[in-house]
């Protein structure tokens, strides 16, 4: 199973309850517990073992972190890997991974910290509950030591962006760790994206409910199975391995990664309705800067105008359902936010 367990978990297969569990080479235990998701313990762990969740295909075709975390786990099984944390490891969206597709009828990472009760009929609402359950019973094990609790949510972005590799952070009131920041330069992150309100993002979930330090990371352009250059992730692959074996990335051993750029949201574009338009390319990259006063979108009576100087777009999307976000406006904050950093 965990010689290939993208391959096990596409196949839809389940292990008979005697199964379910067993020992790596390494010594770690491992325990199956549902579809796309199993937890990995080291042999020996105390009172301020870190606990990190990895997770990948939150989307269904966002395929390359998720083909890299199935190779770690094989080779956190066959021992060529070293694992010093408790590891929980969840494929999301595994439905839409065999569709080959994004979801089936709801965007997944917009239904967590509760979103998926609003709609009980969408197929995605029982995965989200579920995620949801699986998070908060792994942390609730977990020491409450300050970086003891980790998520790391990789994804890849729709389209092309000015930073290929940036972060998000979820906002949660409390400062901003500098731990997260040094691990997301180790991982070769250009920029990273400050939200300055609570969200339904698998990340927001775990940061809110279960007190992790919880990134998402955007590594690069969607592509089908066994299309992905994953030598193009090397900085993201090094990083979580780091992180998982306690150490630091090989990438920047003896050296200091420069940090990313900071960016922070200042505000929303919100489709209310089928007449929205945002008023730019289709191919627009993320973080393209626009110009003070460009008349970015309007739907019906509401209209959208540029209200700073260099405010940047980031996930631009028209085509998102009616009441979701359409995009963000984001600006730099990089001298004001790495000196307060934790």
């Amino acid at each position: 199973m965990l010689d290939d367990f993208l391959a096990w978990t596409l196949a839809g297969s389940q292990p008979a309850a005697h199964e379910a569990q067993g020992t790596c080479a390494n010594g770690a235990r491992w325990t199956w517990q549902d579809d796309g998701v199993i937890v990995i313990e080291p042999s020996e762990q105390n009172a301020h073992t870190r606990s990190v969740l990895v997770s990948a295909g939150v989307h269904g075709d966002e395929t390359a972190p998720i083909e890299l975390l199935s190779r770690i786990v094989a080779d956190i099984a066959q021992g060529r890997a070293a694992l010093a944390c408790r590891l929980l490891v969840i494929l999301g969206n595994v439905d839409a991974m065999r569709d080959g597709g994004r979801y089936r009828d709801d965007d997944l990472n917009r239904l967590f910290s509760g979103r998926h009760l609003q709609l009980p009929h969408s197929h995605e609402a029982p995965r989200a509950a579920a995620l949801e359950q699986a998070a908060t019973r792994f942390f609730a094990q977990a020491s409450d030591a300050p970086g003891a609790r980790w998520h790391i949510d990789m994804h890849t972005a729709i389209r092309a962006s000015v930073f290929e590799r940036f972060a998000l952070l979820p906002h949660t009131g409390q400062p901003f760790s500098r731990a997260m920041f040094e691990w997301l330069g180790d991982a070769r992150i250009s920029a990273v994206l400050l939200h300055t309100t609570k969200g339904n993002t698998y990340s927001h979930f775990t940061a809110q409910a279960c007190g992790a330090d919880a990134c998402t990371l955007e590594l690069g352009k969607v592509r089908p199975f066994g299309e992905n250059d994953l030598t193009r992730f090397e900085g993201a692959d090094l990083a979580v391995r780091a992180l998982l074996a306690g150490t630091r990335s090989n990438a920047q051993a003896g050296a200091q990664a420069a940090l990313p750029r900071v960016f922070t949201v200042v505000d929303q574009l919100t489709k209310q309705s089928d007449a929205f338009e945002l008023l730019l390319a289709r191919d627009v990259p993320n973080f393209t800067p626009l110009a003070k006063g460009t008349l970015l979108a309007r739907d019906g009576d509401y209209q959208y105008t540029v209200q700073r100087d260099e405010e940047r777009i980031v996930f631009p999307n028209p085509t998102v359902k009616p009441g979701l976000r359409a995009g963000l406006l984001v600006v730099d904050t990089t001298a004001e936010t790495l000196p307060r950093l934790v």
